[in-house]
């Protein structure tokens, strides 16, 4: 394989990291003050006659859950493949890359799944205030101050966790790093958001994740392309 005469610049961890922290906190905080988890949930339950009508729903359950599950594994499979296929000298280069990949999207839903395990806020459709049984507690009096183990967001954490494919492209194609962000923000909206409306999660428990999986996913990424490799070969094009 010809060396590459051109290998893409990684970018500004600080700003990769600083930057979206800064985002986050300042959400964190809108949210926090105003209520908007309640109030979000409260709307979404209302208007379902005071029941999480989207719970059991076509659309949320067996599509975007179910269906999402069924997704995310096909991707990972498919990486799978890719990096087996790397091992043939013509995909050789991408090797690292696709490895990339496939490490920080199972750190970030560990990371998440770990968290659900020890944390014990609980889902909306436990609380009292909608049905259930529990209390409600804010994030604020501490993710251990009720009897749930909703935080964060599990399903979420599957979208978000492909946050790898936007340094994948920085590195390799670097005009396509957007559509690999999008890609990831996309799929953890729709997780998200389905689960929001069955009941399952606050809009705060989605903040946290999608901060988790970036992080996981850009902490990784300084590790894995801190130096190039001399026999990967960069398309810019």
């Amino acid at each position: 394989m010809t060396t590459p005469a051109h290998v893409s610049s990684l970018p500004d961890f600080r700003t990769h990291l600083l930057l979206p922290t800064a985002v986050f906190l300042m959400l964190l905080a809108l949210t926090s003050l105003s209520g908007l988890d309640l109030q979000l949930a409260d709307h979404i339950f209302t208007r379902g006659g005071n029941s999480w009508k989207w719970r059991n729903a076509w659309l949320t359950e067996t599509v975007i859950h179910a269906g999402g599950r069924e997704l995310v594994a096909a991707m990972a499979l498919t990486l799978v493949a890719g990096i087996g296929a790397s091992f043939h000298p013509r995909w050789q280069a991408y090797r690292r890359g696709l490895v990339y990949v496939l490490v920080s999207a199972l750190l970030s839903t560990l990371v998440v799944n770990v968290l659900k395990r020890v944390t014990a806020l609980d889902c909306p459709w436990d609380l009292a205030r909608y049905g259930g049984e529990h209390a409600y507690h804010s994030l604020l009096a501490g993710p251990f101050a009720g009897n749930g183990n909703c935080f964060p967001a599990g399903h979420a954490s599957a979208g978000y966790a492909w946050f790898g494919l936007y340094y994948f492209a920085f590195h390799y194609f670097p005009r396509w790093r957007f559509a690999g962000f999008m890609t990831a923000i996309t799929l953890g909206l729709v997780f998200g958001i389905g689960q929001q409306l069955r009941g399952a999660h606050f809009l705060t428990h989605d903040l946290w994740t999608a901060w988790l999986c970036w992080m996981c996913a850009s902490l990784l990424a300084r590790h894995f392309f801190r130096s190039p490799n001399p026999q990967e070969m960069v398309i810019t094009r």
